[in-house]
C-alpha cells in the first residue's frame, strides 16, 4: 500500500482498528480481514448498537428477517453490517441466527 491512509466513512464501512470486511483488503490496512457470515434477525427485530453492550447508543433498528453479515463474535455480541452496505454495529447473538446454505 502506498500513499496516505483513507478516512473511514462513519457508520457504513465495516472497518475497525483490528478487523475489516474482506472486500476492503487493499483499501484499508488492518491486521485481519473477515469473510462475512450471513445471519438473519430473529423475532420482531433488534437494535444495532455502536458497541457490544445493552447500554451502548443505538445506531438503528433492524426488522425481523433482515440480513446481518457477521464479521466477528465476542462474548454474547456479533459485530457486522446490516446487509451489504447498511449500518455497521453490534447485535446480541440471541437476536440473530445463521443462514443455512
Amino acid at each position: 500500500m502506498t500513499g496516505p491512509s483513507v478516512a473511514v466513512e462513519e457508520g457504513h464501512l465495516p472497518v475497525r482498528g483490528d478487523l475489516a470486511h474482506i472486500k476492503l483488503a487493499g483499501r484499508y490496512f488492518v491486521p485481519h480481514y473477515a469473510v462475512p457470515m450471513p445471519h438473519v434477525v430473529t423475532g420482531a427485530g433488534a437494535i444495532l448498537r455502536n458497541s457490544g453492550s445493552a447500554e451502548a447508543d443505538a445506531v438503528c433498528e433492524l426488522a425481523g428477517s433482515e440480513v446481518f453479515n457477521v464479521l466477528d463474535i465476542t462474548g454474547q455480541w456479533a459485530w457486522g453490517q446490516h446487509g451489504e452496505d447498511g449500518f455497521v454495529g453490534y447485535l446480541p447473538l440471541c437476536a440473530i441466527e445463521a443462514v443455512q446454505p
